[in-house]
């Protein structure tokens, strides 16, 4: 795969405030990735500069295979967008809206009319805006962001406030988006919605890059346990004092290296085969890395 993105060292500041420090990443054509952070981390500020409305002040960035900070060419890289708060004319419909963002992006008709129906909208598509939904209009937000096709696509806050039947089938186009090669940059809260639907993840906190990597690496840098439940537990560890020493809050808590030998003596001794082992989470990891930091900044 092709690198859609690669960050090294991006700095910006505004006046005397730090809004990026030094981070890097990269990504993949074809991957998803989530951007993470508290309020105030940086993310609008990355995504400003991915989208070129404002020039970081230090650092790379490459975009689809250009250097945006030596070439100022944005308007011909195919990069969709689909803001937080979806804000378009009230007055005019559904359809109107897409062939307006049409006509500026030098999409034909036949596209518009193509997404109206992909997305569900056609009973809808001479309705004006204000008589659409929430799930609606984040619909047709997200059909303006695709008109063209693109190779990029920044999501910010996509499914805050829908349902999870919508939630669901905007992430079923990113997924077909993914198969055509597009890579996506979903900016969320939603920790527990989107961890399944994504590839990487960048989390930052005070303008600084505090992980960034794939969902399994990042369990891994953090060093979290993995929970070994089972209705049996308990009565085994009052008869072992190996698994006694791992016991904690109705689990063993396992690290990578002896999660293995752990299951292995479970099964080989006590005949134990009605267990379940669950990973850290997204929402773990990134509580760890928050919860680090705050502590990092406690003793500095």
């Amino acid at each position: 795969m092709n690198t859609a993105v690669s960050a090294r060292k991006v700095s910006h500041s505004f006046g005397t405030g730090v809004a990026l420090d030094d981070v890097s990443f990269e990504m993949k054509q074809g991957q998803t990735m989530a951007l993470l952070g508290h309020n105030g981390a940086g993310k609008s500020t990355l995504i400003k500069i991915l989208l070129g409305l404002i020039t970081p002040a230090g650092g790379e960035i490459e975009i689809l295979g250009v250097n945006i900070r030596k070439n100022r060419c944005h308007s011909n890289l195919r990069i969709g967008y689909l803001p937080e708060n979806v804000s378009f004319y009230d007055k005019l419909t559904g359809e109107e809206i897409l062939t307006y963002f049409a006509e500026l992006k030098g999409v034909g008709k036949s596209r518009v009319s193509e997404l109206i129906e992909e997305f569900g909208l056609g009973y809808a598509k001479d309705r004006a805006l204000k008589t659409y939904s929430k799930g609606m209009k984040q619909r047709l937000g997200f059909a303006q962001a695709i008109l063209s096709e693109p190779e990029l696509l920044l999501l910010d806050e996509p499914t805050v406030g829908l349902d999870p039947v919508a939630s669901q089938f905007l992430y079923g186009k990113i997924d077909e988006l993914k198969q055509l090669g597009c890579a996506v940059i979903v900016c969320t809260h939603e920790l527990s919605l989107i961890e399944n639907n994504i590839d990487t993840a960048l989390i930052l906190g005070r303008g600084r890059c505090l992980a960034s990597g794939a969902i399994d690496e990042l369990r891994y840098e953090s060093r979290l346990k993995t929970r070994l439940t089972s209705p049996s537990l308990a009565a085994l560890v009052n008869d072992s004092e190996r698994l006694a020493s791992l016991y904690s809050d109705d689990a063993l808590l396992l690290d990578r290296e002896n999660k293995q030998d752990v299951v292995q003596f479970l099964t080989s001794e006590y005949g134990l085969f009605d267990f379940a082992l669950k990973e850290p989470g997204l929402a773990e990891i990134y509580h760890f890395h928050m919860g680090r930091t705050a502590q990092l900044e406690a003793v500095s």
